[in-house]
């Protein structure tokens, strides 16, 4: 018995210390493969296909220089940022396996007051003040025969990004000429300027739109005033934001540039949240302009954009702060998800959430010649509402909601041949001769009695030659700062990271347009959310369970105070206002006690409503919490039978 003891004892031990060198081995062989297993959702950590198609483009090999410091500093920061430095060399050797022989990486220590630190700065990197006092050097730089590309420095706080960042600056290098994009808007989205004189009132200058810093990476940009008659020959995609008053003369500067071939994308706005307040009400604050359109352009498209009209959807409604930061319902401001967004499009397969504050539906059916496609729509938990009354909040809106059953387009592209808007030719300005006119003096000689200018021949283009498009979007709001990015307080001050897949959108657009599909994958998958898509049809399913009995009950009590307000009204004799009839008395007395009842079943209904929203997110946290240790737990019980089962046997 001893003796079978033993042998089992050192059977063990043998076998422990045969799996021990397996693994050592196995690790080590894996650690010259320099390869991994990926098993997030979304494939974050494998290089995408944007990124490899950018490597096969290389023909002459690409320089990498990473500076990262070496040193044996122990803070906090310095431990962070050495572990991401590891992520940033695992990435580099991923791209220079998937480019063959043609990247070529080097890697520097920039100590202080080395020759190394003197070309990290000659290159462009920087390197950022510790709480020590030290500086830390992450970052590289990228070259190509003459052309260089910097990263001044890779921060972990944008470790989702890292991919782009990198795919961008060797995008940038192997094709060094950017195209140009035209970008039209009244909004200050270039920044503005400080004015010494504003500055001393108190109002400082501001900074470019992070939409055109990012664009300004990949494109040179040109801005256009919103008074063009014409757009140079030399823009090749035309980005238009917000068009609030935007005259015939630049629609038809618009129009000619699509039918010569230009590609437009347009940020129509119904009711400008965030990005556009000049009128101010001393009671209401401030009061949103009227939103803008391209009428005569749509109409010749066959398309309507109701300016008056938003979209409220219950399926994508978000929450607002509200009084007292308590949570408010917001069902016209839309958190899109996959079910909202095209996925079978390039530039929108990789995105999984948009959010669109108070945005317009496209109606209307596309003119012969025309094809449509709908990137992005609401669910048909959706209704057109009032703009005005959205804005002033969401309660009204649940109330009153009846679901329309229509999918309401939100962002459309049209492809195909564009006829003209304008088929009598250039539209005459707008002068001044009548105003003119009437302040002249009787002896002088008016506008009106002069010879008429001959008319000029009719040059312009009727329809387009070739195939264009244009990506008309129903919200201009979405490319606002505060609600595209999120501002984070790190180790080395405040950055900016992406919420949600807006800027994603709007750079996926400009890029196919200009004809260059390679980083939008690369791009989109840095924003990727797993939103709890079930929570929300569920809370819509109880939503509208629930919302059809308080309705009843809110218009029962408000028609009963209206009883009583009439009957108080009413007087027996004139010196006598408030005295009434027995008969009048009891049906008072008995509204002022259904009036109670029903706003008591009223507040229980509403309770009963929050409260099985708060049962359904406990359950699924629960759910969350507990599914993995069960299903392990069950999995051994169930390993343990069978093992027993089998000794049984024996």
């Amino acid at each position: 018995m001893q003796k079978k003891s033993l042998e089992t004892i050192l059977y063990s031990t043998a076998g422990i210390l045969v799996m021990l060198a397996i693994l050592i081995a196995f690790n080590f062989i894996a650690g010259f493969a320099r390869s991994r297993l990926d098993l997030t959702h979304e494939k974050a950590y494998t290089l995408s296909q944007g990124t490899r198609a950018i490597l096969k483009k290389i023909d002459t090999p690409i320089r990498i220089r990473f500076y990262c410091t070496q040193g044996e500093t122990a803070t906090p920061e310095a431990v962070l940022l050495k572990g991401y430095a590891k992520q940033v060399e695992d990435l580099l050797d991923e791209y220079k396996q998937a480019a063959k022989g043609k990247f070529i990486v080097e890697k520097y220590d920039p100590e202080p007051d080395s020759d190394a630190e003197d070309s990290a700065r000659l290159d462009g990197v920087e390197g950022q003040l510790l709480r020590n006092g030290e500086r830390f050097y992450l970052g590289l730089a990228v070259s190509l025969l003459d052309t260089k590309e910097a990263i001044p420095f890779l921060s972990p706080d944008r470790e989702r990004l890292l991919e782009y960042e990198l795919s961008r600056a060797i995008s940038r290098v192997i094709t060094p000429e950017k195209p140009l994009v035209g970008i039209m808007s009244p909004l200050p989205v270039f920044g503005m300027p400080s004015n010494p004189m504003m500055a001393r009132m108190g109002q400082q200058g501001s900074q470019p739109w992070a939409i055109i810093t990012e664009l300004r990476s990949d494109f040179a940009l040109k801005r256009l005033a919103m008074d063009v008659d014409k757009i140079d020959e030399d823009v090749k995609v035309l980005v238009l934001i917000h068009p609030r008053d935007i005259t015939d003369q630049a629609q038809y500067a618009i129009d000619q540039f699509i039918l010569r071939g230009g590609k437009l994308i347009a940020f129509l706005d119904p009711l400008p949240y965030v990005i556009d307040s000049r009128e101010q009400n001393q009671m209401l604050g401030n009061i949103p302009n009227t939103g803008s359109s391209l009428d005569k352009l749509l109409k010749a498209w066959g398309l309507a954009f109701d300016t008056t009209k938003v979209v409220a959807d219950l399926t994508f409604k978000m929450q607002l702060g509200g009084r007292g930061g308590a949570p408010q319902e917001a069902p016209a401001v839309l958190s899109l998800t996959g079910e909202g967004i095209d996925k079978d499009d390039i530039v929108t397969s990789q995105i999984d959430n948009v959010w669109l504050p108070y945005a317009g539906a496209f109606t209307g059916t596309p003119v012969s010649g025309l094809k449509e496609t709908v990137l992005l729509k609401s669910t048909k938990h959706s209704q057109l509402v009032d703009g005005f009354m959205a804005h002033l909040g969401g309660e009204n809106i649940i109330k009153e909601f009846k679901p329309s059953g229509v999918q309401y387009a939100l962002a459309v592209r049209l492809t195909g041949k564009f006829k003209t808007a304008f088929p009598a030719g250039k539209p005459e300005a707008k002068k001044d001769d009548e105003k003119n006119d009437a302040d002249k003096k009787p002896g002088e000689k008016k506008d009106a009695d002069k010879k008429p200018e001959e008319k000029k021949a009719d040059d312009s283009l009727k329809e387009s030659k070739q195939d264009t498009t244009v990506v008309l979007v129903g919200d201009a709001d979405m490319l606002y700062d505060a609600v595209a990015l999120r501002q984070v307080p790190t180790l080395f001050g405040m950055a900016l990271t992406p919420m949600n897949g807006n800027l994603s959108f709007a750079q996926n657009t400009i890029e196919q347009l200009t004809g260059d599909n390679s980083l939008i994958a690369v791009r989109s998958r840095a924003t990727l959310n797993r939103p709890f898509t079930l929570i929300q049809k569920m809370e819509t399913a109880a939503n509208e369970r629930f919302q059809s009995e308080i309705k009843q009950l809110e218009d029962k009590a408000n028609e009963a105070q209206r009883r009583i307000n009439e009957l108080q009204q009413q007087r027996k004799d004139k010196d006598q206002r408030f005295i009434l009839s027995p008969e009048q008395t009891a049906e008072l007395t008995k509204l002022r006690r259904d009036e109670a009842e029903t706003r008591k079943h009223l507040k229980q209904v509403q309770k009963d409503l929050r409260k099985e929203i708060v049962s359904l997110q406990q359950r699924v946290k629960w759910l969350n919490i507990w599914a993995v240790p069960l299903a392990v737990t069950a999995s051994g019980i169930v390993v343990a039978i069978i093992k027993r089962r089998k000794t049984s046997a024996k």
